[in-house]
């Protein structure tokens, strides 16, 4: 019986997307090129009945003046329903808001999905507590996001 609940533990540890969590960082690792992750990225959310404000290739703006750093694209997107709840806590949100999420190629080559602890991002205002309720919807939607891009 152990065997198997080492089997059942290996194997769930296989299939779900690499953590990492740094600074109020939170970052998925996905095996899928930073194009492919991004359009991934963008199908989950607009999926998800959010909205894409914008795709902004950093990679690409690098490379118009001569610099390389490698693959990079930032999604910025939101759903009313869930960020307007912080604004009407503290309007400042709204320089946090709407949501976003780096897709980048490290320098070891691997590619990750990066985004913003809102606890950390927004739970310093005044008005928002980091453990605020306000923010589990956001914090859900982007892990639930990443991870189903990652896949």
């Amino acid at each position: 019986m152990h065997y198997m609940k080492t089997i059942i533990a290996t194997a769930a540890v296989a299939v779900t997307p690499m953590l990492a969590w740094a600074d109020g960082i939170v970052k998925v690792e996905t095996e899928k090129t930073v194009s492919g992750a991004t359009d991934a990225l963008i199908s989950a959310i607009e999926g998800a009945g959010a909205k894409v404000f914008a795709r902004v290739d950093h990679g690409a703006g690098a490379k118009s003046i001569g610099a390389d750093i490698g693959a990079s694209e930032l999604v910025i997107f939101g759903n009313p329903k869930v960020g307007t709840p912080a604004m009407e806590a503290n309007r400042l949100a709204g320089l946090h808001l709407p949501l976003k999420v780096l897709v980048y190629e490290d320098d070891a080559g691997k590619i990750w999905f990066a985004y913003e602890n809102p606890a950390e991002s927004l739970g310093s205002l005044e008005s928002i507590e980091p453990d605020a309720s306000l923010l589990d919807p956001m914090a859900t939607a982007l892990k639930n996001l990443t991870a189903k891009a990652a896949m």
